[in-house]
């Protein structure tokens, strides 16, 4: 046994029973989530180490007492923002208690005094609060940026002697690594967009509701979004039954952008019209119609809510493009540069990338507190990191994960940070790790395409491509400028599911295939025996990757089971066999 001084934290979930009872299996999945994504990470970030973990708690080890504390404060402050926009009778929260003391080690578990009073205090800490002793807050009072409050002495169960408490306030408090007073000001020029109430024109009171009903959907799906700034609910809905001019409104609520749209019942249907403003021009972007059959009201309000939602942010990034087309980049603001890395990521080559990650890096250093621009950071360090396009891989490794981190702990209601930290760990080989934020970026926005069709990407990996077909396919109907290469995901997912045919269909979408698109179609024909098509499109791989080889190619895929990666060498010999014998062989 071994006996020296250590910091304890001891953190409880409150309501456990309750929402295991409302939910079992739901309040388990997001528990293990909240652990993988949050809870474990902090505590390593802080040097703390896992003692004993139990269903609804764990007790932590710190030799720092400021460690301990950082390390709570950040998991309170990012579990209130992620229970931000759940229901209250559905959130995890957690009680958290921090003692100094004696500890005694012996065979991977603690015992003592120390341990003792940090469980007992955790339990009397506020429900998403944290509970100190006298010792940890004479360590950190001068230390740490947090505001303490002296709960004065208290009789702990089974503990002969009153233990003098303070309460952490978490809302005073600095989270670790934040923005400092200079920046903590500083706002992103995101997109503003009102939804101005849809105009009931079907002359029946009773479609009032619809047409309220699916402009409050519409507002609430696109706050989702967090790439908009989005006018609630109580502003937009003042101009309920009012004529309105376009740009007062927009001058009154400060929205760039406004959404205006009617209802009208004809028989037993129903039209629903949408059209997108630019408010400083008075120009229409984008409009739309929706006739649908007054089956189920409710249902077709779910439908047209959807496209609308899936469809609205497209359109409004296309006219940020057409702006920054014509705004000097020395002018452009932490937004605009995030918006212009984007559009040179998706173009794919190395000089884009190249210029990409200068773009997303002067964002960032113009607000520093802009969760998405760091987001996106890493997922252009991840392109040149899958790619090869860079020198040091490890290095360029440990910034996507630092990128991922501060993304993280500026904003974990974001889809964009979960669909970005997934899709590194698909190229980690981390599936199990991918699969949790894939399904936070669902559940944050399931209407977003690049969440979608990602969604199929993934379980096309994990040996499900069927059912990552249907997903990639509802990606395409959401957005019907989809970009390219949801035509390549489409056409791996098809060549997974061994239908070879809609595999090539699909990639002949693409205007131009780089080696990896042309080698899956070689293996497409590899397997349908078409030696002069598998020949040709072997020979266009070695002609822009002329060190290619089997084996390495099958070791830059992420297939979770062997029999998909045997398939697809399986395409691949049959397609190096039909070559000419003259043709050099690597298999």
């Amino acid at each position: 046994m071994e006996q020296r001084l250590a910091a304890i934290l001891a953190a409880d979930m409150a309501g456990y029973s309750r929402l295991m009872e409302i939910d079992e299996a739901g309040t388990l999945a997001r528990l293990k989530t909240h652990r993988i994504e949050l809870m474990d990470p902090a505590i390593a970030k802080n040097k703390g180490h896992i003692i004993k973990t139990t269903g609804d708690g764990m007790l932590v080890e710190f030799q720092s007492v400021s460690d301990a504390v950082k390390c709570a404060v950040e998991i309170q402050q990012r579990m209130k923002r992620r229970n931000s926009d759940v229901p209250q009778d559905r959130r995890i929260e957690f009680r958290i208690g921090i003692n100094l003391g004696d500890i005694i080690f012996d065979e991977q578990d603690i015992f003592g005094d120390g341990v003792n009073i940090a469980s007992r205090i955790e339990q009397l800490a506020d429900v998403g609060g944290v509970c100190i002793t006298a010792a940890v807050a004479t360590q950190i009072v001068d230390r740490l940026e947090v505001a303490i409050e002296d709960l004065g002495e208290k009789t702990l169960k089974n503990i002969s002697r009153p233990v003098h408490l303070f309460r952490l306030g978490l809302e005073a408090s600095t989270l670790p690594a934040r923005l400092d007073g200079s920046d903590a000001n500083r706002s992103v020029a995101k997109p503003s967009i009102v939804v101005l109430p849809f105009i009931n024109m079907s002359g029946d009171p009773d479609q009032e509701f619809f047409a309220d009903g699916l402009t409050e959907d519409i507002i609430t799906e696109l706050s989702r979004r967090h790439e908009l700034f989005v006018i609630s609910r109580n502003s937009s809905f003042v101009y309920k039954n009012r004529a309105v001019n376009v740009r007062e409104v927009a001058e009154k609520l400060g929205a760039q952008y406004l959404v205006e749209g009617s209802v009208r019942k004809i028989g037993d249907r129903v039209r629903v019209t949408v059209q997108l403003i630019d408010a400083i021009s008075d120009a229409h972007i984008w409009a739309d119609k929706y006739d649908r059959k007054l089956d189920d009201i409710f249902a077709i309000q779910d439908e047209v809510t959807g496209a609308i939602v899936a469809t609205l942010p497209g359109r409004v990034e296309a006219a940020q493009r057409d702006q920054l087309a014509r705004t000097k980049p020395a002018n452009m603001a932490a937004y605009e540069c995030a918006l212009a890395a984007k559009v040179l990521h998706h173009k794919g080559t190395v000089s884009d990338n190249q210029q990409a990650q200068l773009l997303i890096d002067r964002a960032v250093a113009l607000d520093p507190g802009y969760a998405h621009a760091h987001a996106w950071r890493a997922c252009i360090l991840g392109q040149a990191w899958v790619n090869g396009w860079c020198e040091d891989k490890d290095a360029v490794w440990d910034e996507i994960v630092a990128a991922l981190d501060r993304a993280l702990a500026l904003d974990d209601n974001d889809a964009d940070v979960h669909r970005i930290l997934a899709a590194v760990n698909v190229n980690n080989n981390a599936l199990t790790t991918a699969r949790y934020h894939q399904e936070r970026a669902l559940s944050l926005n399931p209407n977003y395409d690049l969440v979608v069709v990602q969604q199929g990407e993934l379980l096309t990996w994990l040996g499900r491509p069927e059912e990552g077909i249907e997903w990639i396919r509802k990606a395409m109907r959401l957005n019907p400028h989809h970009p390219e290469r949801f035509w390549s995901h489409l056409g791996k997912s098809h060549f997974a599911a061994h239908q070879y045919g809609e595999a090539i269909e699909a990639f002949m979408h693409l205007s131009v295939m780089d080696q990896v698109q042309h080698a899956f179609v070689a293996a497409c024909y590899g397997w349908l025996g078409d030696e002069i098509a598998a020949k040709g499109h072997l020979e266009k791989v070695r002609a822009l990757a002329p060190q290619f080889d089997i084996p390495s190619f099958l070791a830059t895929m992420h297939y979770a089971q062997e029999s998909d990666v045997q398939h697809l060498r399986d395409g691949l010999v049959k397609a190096e066999n039909n070559r000419d014998d003259t043709s050099p062989k690597a298999v």
